[in-house]
């Protein structure tokens, strides 16, 4: 089997996805590969809600493309039919007074600056607005109302669909394994099961699969895991929106954040961390008993109710992480006809309306405002992750 397109694209994920579209979009002929079916079950894109947030510190790039983004989810929505993205607003708790908190201050901060109207939370209003937070242990923080989650899995079937319905040739089932060579210029790749998809343009959005297909990669990224728990609380009703919203639980002193009560009648709660390293396909992807002691240190701080809740469902999510934590989208430096737009590292999925077009400008030439900071660039073994949000604590904190 043998297949030319003007673009193929590896991988359909939240980056690849959207890659497909904007270029199909611009007039292209474009192929989109999965190992599938769609959404894919390992994917990072791949699971029940994502969370979609201004709140990025100082970091005033991510916070302007996140309120793009925000923009983008209600569109999304309406071109769906039906509420994928859930505004239900974003806490940052704090344990200690907010301008103590590096990133909590900051974001504050940075949302007035950027036009925003965060609602500053001290001395007890955070658990009189949201009386879940009954402990008392988080003493000040903001309510940002523009912000929320995403249905992540269902997003992505909707735009797999959506790129099949205006022309994309989908094509689940087929795991990328080679790039075609001739020289130095990429003129395709072939899959294990058999097929060879040509093309004028390869871009590899393969997530923790990419330096595993570009091998050049694997010192400046790697694949950990984090993990995620299902609650199903005893009394649900203080976990629905709007008395219980997606929150930061002093995240980056901590790794801690989660969502209220989802479609799938679970409170779901994560940690956003070290993680551990482990291979995107080989190494099972289970929650340690570590994990679990430390999610009750952090319900009883935080949510003594949901101490007796029934843990449901575990996993840990993967990212692919770059030493640096900013993503990795341009072209290859030498192999021509090659373009690489990975490296999430745990934050990329709140993106998926703008990732399309910055995508396809960098493939295409054409100058982006973003592109700089996600350049194909050297880094040191040294190099220590800046997204502000993230706990980069002990070596087991993630999610």
């Amino acid at each position: 089997m043998a297949t030319s397109s003007d673009f193929l694209v590896v991988g359909a994920g939240i980056f690849g996805v959207t890659t497909a579209l904007s270029l199909r979009s611009r007039g292209y002929c474009v192929t989109l590969i999965d190992p599938g079916p769609l959404p894919y079950p390992l994917a990072a894109s791949t699971d029940v809600s994502k969370v979609v947030r201004m709140e990025y510190g100082s970091n005033r790039q991510y916070t302007r493309m996140a309120i793009g983004s925000i923009e983008g989810f209600h569109r999304w929505n309406e071109v769906f039919g039906e509420t994928l993205y859930h505004e239900t607003g974003v806490l940052a708790a704090s344990k200690g007074p907010m301008p103590d908190n590096e990133f909590v201050s900051s974001s504050y901060k940075m949302l007035q600056e950027e036009g925003q109207r965060p609602e500053r939370l001290p001395d007890g209003e955070i658990s009189r607005r949201f009386p879940a937070w009954s402990t008392g242990v988080y003493v000040d923080g903001f309510y940002n109302a523009r912000g929320g989650y995403a249905e992540s899995g269902r997003v992505v079937g909707k735009l797999a669909e959506r790129a099949e319905a205006v022309g994309v040739n989908v094509q689940p089932g087929q795991t990328a394994d080679q790039l075609l060579l001739e020289g130095n210029r990429v003129l395709g790749m072939r899959t294990r099961e058999g097929a060879t998809f040509g093309c004028d343009h390869t871009v590899i959005a393969a997530g923790s699969w990419t330096p595993w297909l570009l091998p050049e990669l694997q010192s400046v990224m790697t694949a950990t895991g984090h993990p995620i728990f299902h609650l199903k609380p005893t009394d649900p009703e203080p976990f629905y929106a709007p008395d219980f919203v997606v929150y930061f639980g002093d995240t980056a002193r901590t790794g801690w954040y989660g969502f209220p009560m989802l479609r799938e009648g679970i409170v779901k709660v994560s940690r956003h961390g070290v993680g551990v390293t482990l291979h995107p396909e080989h190494d099972e992807r289970i929650v340690h008993e570590e994990d679990h002691a430390e999610l009750r240190i952090f319900l009883k701080d935080t949510f003594p109710a949901l101490l007796d809740a029934e843990i449901t469902y575990t996993r840990r999510c993967l990212y692919n992480d770059t030493l640096d934590e900013h993503f990795w989208i341009d072209r290859h430096p030498e192999k021509e006809g090659l373009s690489v737009a990975t490296g999430g590292s745990g934050h990329g999925f709140k993106f998926g309306p703008v990732l399309g077009d910055l995508i396809a400008d960098v493939v295409e030439g054409r100058p982006n405002e973003w592109a700089d900071l996600f350049r194909w660039r050297e880094l040191s073994p040294d190099t220590t992750g800046e997204e502000a949000s993230r706990y980069h604590g002990d070596a087991e904190g993630g999610a």
